[in-house]
């Protein structure tokens, strides 16, 4: 009688275990129907774009000069150019500009040719060099400008303003880009009764820097004699970079 009694008990407890058991696999199974089809791309969809400007103010400036000579000889005419340039460097260097910021951009070395009745002959060899400078402290940059205007140099180019560190201002136009965006997408979804669940999609236009204004009146104002240096005035005016994105919502 004990061991009837003991195995009821016995069989009660292991139909007790087993509904447990399987409840709890029933509410595993329920809860997992909430992810089934998490990974499946978003049908139901809605896509905006958003623009932002961001705008700073230039805080470098490049320019560009370069040097030619022409002489019978390779070594003569390396040695004018030469002269010229150490010149033009010393002055460079004297206004306060790093080597770091001094760049030869090109050398070359020419043969000259005189072209007499299709026969050419050989009359020389020119030398050309040009030297790129960044002007980091542009208060000084119209001064340094004028200075090598007044040397015995050719071809100067510039001034182009820009930003030494670009990547900041791109994040504040990625940025009011992208508020944009969300409030085109609130917008919307407002006027469709949806809601927006999540992002689905994102691409982004990186912005074009539009400066303004740049240097101009150059040529005339270096073209000074040099018993009268004149310093232009350098308007350095302000950049702005425009950001483009493109979002797209999943929306229920």
């Amino acid at each position: 009688m004990n061991l009837q009694k003991r195995a009821w008990q016995v069989g009660i407890f292991v139909g007790i275990m087993l509904s447990i058991y399987l409840i709890a696999l029933a509410v595993g199974q329920f809860k997992s129907v909430a992810f089934v089809g998490s990974g499946i791309p978003a049908t139901n969809t809605i896509t905006v774009t958003g623009t932002g400007d961001a705008y700073a103010i230039p805080d470098v400036a490049t320019f560009s000069f370069s040097v030619t000579e022409n002489a019978k000889t390779v070594s003569d005419a390396q040695t004018q150019a030469t002269t010229k340039i150490n010149l033009a460097l010393k002055t460079v260097r004297d206004a306060g500009i790093e080597d770091k910021d001094i760049q030869t951009t090109n050398y070359s070395i020419n043969p000259h040719y005189d072209y007499q009745k299709n026969n050419p002959v050989l009359t020389g060899y020119d030398v050309s060099e040009t030297i790129t400078v960044k002007i980091r402290n542009l208060d000084n940059a119209g001064t340094l400008f004028a200075s090598i205007g007044s040397l015995q140099v050719e071809n100067i180019n510039g001034l182009d303003f820009s930003v030494d560190k670009p990547d900041t201002i791109q994040t504040q136009a990625r940025a009011i880009a992208i508020t944009d965006a969300k409030s085109k997408a609130d917008t919307l979804a407002n006027q469709l009764g949806v809601h927006l669940v999540r992002v689905v999609n994102f691409s982004e236009d990186n912005g074009s820097v539009y400066p303004r204004p740049m240097m101009y009146g150059v040529a005339d104002a270096v073209s000074a004699s040099s018993k009268m240096m004149v310093a232009p005035e350098v308007p350095v005016g302000q950049q702005k970079v425009t950001d483009n994105v493109s979002v797209t919502y999943e929306i229920q």
